[in-house]
């Protein structure tokens, strides 16, 4: 299982740092329907992830069947690589500019009249229909199924990727349980600061994973 788990660390780490689900659960939590509607968000998300990690393992476990990786994971670590790197660049290219101040997308503007289905839906969109959240939760997965891990260990590690890339949606709601009378003060300043800085630690993250990935893969074709 120890193989399989510090192959896919980077990724899991690499969702759960994705500001925007974070934002979003902070956002409904500060709704009148925050109760209900913040644990229906961290719901979707936490299925989501759990059937794209589950269906690629599965999957790519079924496909690699030596006690080495195969050749065609090299291949798509590499493709993963690049498309990271690709990532990147968009990001970059479309940071925010000094004195430019984007919009927030519509659904963050009607996020007070959500319902708890549409919460636990926007949860499980932000997994499988943003880019850079689906091909992290993939590359992860990836890993994991190509690993020298046992079936168990496979299991198990994909389980832990779920754990950890669903922390920016479960932190929140500990906090906001549990935080008593400063909880909203300290999920406000996160809101902030993640908002502020999310093209920067999107940018860094997708090109230090993309550099990670291109490496492995070039390093396991010429090995």
């Amino acid at each position: 299982m120890g193989d399989a788990v510090g192959q896919m660390l980077a990724s899991a780490v690499g969702i759960a740092l994705s500001p925007m689900p974070l934002i979003a659960v902070i956002l409904m939590l500060a709704t009148p329907q925050g109760r209900t509607n913040g644990p229906a968000f961290t719901g979707g998300w936490v299925v989501a992830l759990g059937a794209v990690v589950a269906v690629v393992v599965s999957a790519g476990s079924g496909l690699s069947t030596g006690s080495a990786p195969p050749a065609w994971a090299w291949w798509l670590k590499l493709a993963l690589g690049a498309l990271f790197l690709l990532l990147g660049f968009e990001q970059w290219r479309g940071r925010p500019r000094e004195g430019h101040v984007h919009a927030p997308p519509t659904w963050m503007r009607a996020i007070d009249r959500f319902t708890p289905v549409r919460a636990a839906g926007l949860g499980a969109a932000l997994v499988v229909a943003n880019p850079k959240n689906l091909v992290l939760a993939v590359g992860g997965a990836v890993s994991i199924a190509t690993s020298t891990a046992s079936g168990g260990g496979k299991a198990g590690a994909a389980a832990l990727m779920v754990v950890i890339g669903s922390l920016c949606t479960v932190v929140p709601l500990a906090v906001s349980r549990f935080g008593g009378d400063r909880s909203s003060r300290v999920l406000g300043e996160w809101k902030a600061w993640m908002a502020a800085h999310n093209a920067a630690i999107m940018i860094v993250l997708l090109v230090v994973l993309g550099a990670k990935y291109l490496g492995d893969g070039i390093a396991g074709l010429t090995g």
